[in-house]
């Protein structure tokens, strides 16, 4: 054997190394002080919920103090970035080259900073985007659009300079893959998505590569992950868990920054506390619920009296969070409240309250409020629950009974949304019960108590689904204790820039899919295993919690629908509150267009009976309630008519007209406001009183002192000479019983009764309907009516 000699030994470890650092890949390093954006899509934005990337980051540089923002939105491309607040989407100039469709104006007017305006008020040195996911849904077909519109960004951002004069570092960040999970719940397999995912994630590899920038391709470990670990790490197959994000948070500080070594482990839980506490005041900066009052689209610059200000003060709590995130990685715990105490002191607003058009400045109570309501002839109407007995009770804005006749109530005192300085948002759901059956709530239960402006939420088996500014969420009580246990955001992107516009009146169809009313001026672009729903300027979703799949089935000119509701033959209405219109909503139920309207047909109310606006819409189906009044259908009224006008339905063969009958419920009190009303168990008919002496939303300054935080009422109406419905038995009952509930004429009974059906065991429910319905009298008048309750049934399985 030859000895190497020390020169030829010098030459291979030349080579070896050589070698070696080829096969490196380049990682940023980090500086004292760096300040880091993160911008995109979903994947990106959703980060900020978990937080976990960040608190990897922080621990692995305790010395540095890192300025981290996330700016990332659900369906941001690298040039088409839509917010409500801005006169255009686009992110550079010319990027409308390749987003043809979104091209339409949508009403976006307004002063919210470009993109590269936040980058540079944030002096940021290193820029994280993640792209590809919603494009990758155009295919084969749409590959060289995207690698066009990703090589003009990341030409863009480099010429930049957002802080001093240098170009920011650069990472793009490819889609993950999409996990298999159609075994366990109804989703894609992911098998034509992954296709797609691998194509662009390698087209973003080729465009990063020519154009010298750092490339993170986390589509090819997700696909490992999914293999080597047991949990599920989506929740639908495209939105990352938490363990899915904690694995995304070490590949991404890996693969960007490089490897590197924690000095102090146990510091993570202090750490992640604080990154959580700065991320929740950063979102209320860059996404501040109604931004219409603070950007747009009708002051310049931020909004009336106070908006600079709350701006201000704003960043300067999230500022003091970041000091907080650096004491934490030293093992040290920051007096939050001391620090905000020295923060900027609001100016006091003034109110433009007009004794004209508002309310009264005397709130009434008890039976002195209860005489100012007037009912119909022959109706009654008694107080259910007021905020003096139950100061929980305040701005109540829906309510819903449960299978086991309990009234669920949503509350929002912190509307129109938090204000800086204030404690942190507690709205609440609510549930009431009449133990003694007198008519009035005895005992009430908190099953939530952390919510920010839970303007719209629905009941299920499997939980509760509630609106949260841009997600919808489920509230899962796991020890059945009515309290909620959990919270899982299911889907992210609804807008929010007018809260009082947001995802709202929750129902469901017959399946169990909820219908959910949107606003006028937003734009929600929300990324599901799907594909992006993108909608603009008012309409309405449906969402699907089996499958986890949202459509947009209708968008119309409207300003804001707060009501939707369903007759007994599954046929779906809407309430446009600024019209006030109701609306058959199956016309307008059609694919639409990204910006454009869909024909939403004529209006149902008669033209002499228009008061606008309105807030909950109901169809009255009750034996209490006299027999010619069935079907007719119930509109409550806040501010030209402040009551409940009832009409009778017509039904025109190809459409619906109505026929005005009486004014159920009418009232003197300035301060009486019905938002909200739903036919209970017992067939008498619940309603919301949100009272306040303001109403109205852009019509008011949002911290107008006369904004009412406290007050709010539920009454109940009844018909004393009929006798109250006997409740169906639907929550534990047997599934021959609950199959039986389907022939009661109460339509709320049956809703309530399917709902209870959809929780129970699919393949037995499946058998036993398909055996009830085979054996229906065909000679019973309601025969038809019947056996469409068993398709619904087997619709809902």
């Amino acid at each position: 054997m030859l000895k190497k000699s020390p020169f030829h030994l010098f030459v291979l470890f030349t080579l070896g190394l050589l070698t070696f650092q080829c096969t490196q890949k380049e990682t940023f390093e980090l500086q004292p002080n760096a300040r880091i954006a993160i911008i995109g899509n979903n994947l990106g934005s959703r980060m900020m919920d978990y937080g976990s990337f960040e608190t990897e980051l922080q621990l692995r540089n305790p010395d540095k103090n890192l300025f981290i923002r996330n700016m990332a939105d659900p369906g941001d491309t690298p040039g088409f970035r839509p917010r409500s607040s801005t006169n255009d989407p686009w992110a550079f100039p010319g990027a409308a080259e390749f987003q043809q469709e979104y091209a339409t104006p949508s009403g976006s007017i307004g002063h919210f900073e470009k993109p590269d305006e936040w980058l540079t008020r944030l002096k940021t040195d290193f820029v994280i985007a993640f792209f590809g996911y919603s494009e990758s849904f155009q295919g084969e077909e749409g590959l060289e659009n995207y690698k066009a519109e990703l090589d003009a960004f990341i030409k863009h951002t480099l010429r930049q300079q957002y802080h001093d004069t240098l170009s920011p570092k650069l990472a793009i960040v490819s889609p993950i893959a999409f996990e298999d999970l159609s075994e366990k719940i109804d989703v894609p397999n992911g098998k034509v998505e992954n296709e797609n995912l691998n194509l662009y994630t390698e087209a973003m590899r080729e465009v990063a590569e020519k154009n010298e920038v750092l490339f993170v391709d986390a589509f090819t470990p997700s696909k490992k992950w999914y293999l080597e670990t047991e949990e599920d790490l989506t929740i639908d197959g495209s939105q990352l868990n938490e363990a899915g994000y904690q694995k995304l948070a070490v590949l991404l500080a890996d693969e960007i920054f490089g490897d590197q070594k924690i000095p102090n482990e146990a510091n993570r839980e202090l750490v992640h506390e604080a990154v959580q506490e700065k991320n929740w005041f950063w979102r209320n900066d860059y996404k501040i619920p109604n931004g219409v009052h603070v950007f747009g689209r009708r002051y310049d610059p931020f909004g009336p009296d106070n908006y600079p200000f709350e701006l201000a003060k704003i960043r300067q709590m999230t500022a003091i969070r970041d000091t907080a995130i650096w004491m934490a990685n030293k093992g040290e715990r920051k007096d939050l409240a001391a620090a905000d105490a020295k923060t900027d002191k609001l100016p006091e607003v003034k109110t433009n309250y007009n004794p004209e058009k508002n309310g009264d400045l005397q709130y009434l109570y008890g039976e002195e409020a209860l005489a100012k309501l007037t009912v119909a002839p022959g109706y009654k109407i008694e107080l259910f629950a007021s905020e003096a007995e139950w100061p929980n009770l305040a701005n109540p804005v829906q309510l819903s009974f449960d299978n086991k006749g309990r009234l669920w109530v949503a509350t929002m005192p912190s509307y129109p949304h938090y204000k800086p300085g204030d404690s942190r948002p507690a709205d609440k759901l609510l549930i009431y019960e009449d133990t003694d059956n007198d008519g009035k709530a005895d005992k009430e239960t908190v099953f939530a108590d952390d919510l920010h402006i839970p303007v719209g939420f629905e009941l299920a088996p499997e939980g509760v689904y509630v609106s949260q500014g841009n997600n919808l969420v489920i509230l899962i009580d796991d020890n059945n204790d009515d309290k909620a246990d959990r919270k899982e955001i299911l889907l992210s992107g609804f807008d929010d820039h007018d809260t009082h516009h947001a995802i709202s009146a929750f129902t469901t169809d017959e399946s169990g899919a909820i219908y959910m009313a949107e606003g006028v001026f937003l734009h929600s672009n929300v990324e599901t295993s799907y594909g992006t729903v993108r909608a603009t300027n008012g309409g309405f979703y449906r969402y699907t919690p089996s499958r986890h799949k949202l459509e947009r089935v209708a968008q119309v000119s409207i300003p804001n629908p707060w009501g939707i509701a369903f007759d007994e033959w599954g046929q779906n209405f809407y309430a446009e509150t600024s019209g006030p219109n109701v609306n058959y909503m199956m016309p307008a139920s059609v694919l639409p267009r990204y910006g454009n309207s869909t024909n939403k047909g004529a209006n149902l109310i008669q033209r002499d009976q228009l008061v606008r606006p309105t807030s909950g819409l109901e169809f009255i189906s009750s034996r209490h309630f006299p027999d010619e009044v069935q079907g007719d259908m119930i509109i409550n009224n806040t501010i030209g008519f402040l009551g409940t006008k009832q009409h009778q339905m017509v039904d025109e063969e190809i459409g619906f007209s109505t026929k005005f009958r009486q004014d159920l419920l009418s009232s003197t009190d300035r301060n009486f406001r019905p938002v909200d009303m739903e036919i209970a168990p017992d067939g008498s008919l619940y309603v919301v009183d949100w009272h306040n002496i303001l109403i109205g939303h852009m019509q008011h300054n949002a911290r107008d002192p006369l904004r009412d935080h406290q007050h709010g009422r539920i009454y109940r109406i009844t018909y004393p000479s009929r006798p109250l419905v006997t409740p169906a038995k639907i929550d534990g009952a047997s599934i021959p019983t609950l199959l039986e509930n389907l022939k009661l004429p109460e339509y709320r009974s049956r809703y309530r009764t399917r709902r209870e059906l959809r929780g129970r065991d699919k393949a037995e429910v499946a058998a036993a309907v398909a055996d009830w319905a085979s054996k229906l009298d065909k000679t019973d008048p309601r025969y038809e009516h019947h056996l469409l309750e068993a398709l619904w049934v087997s619709w809902g399985i």
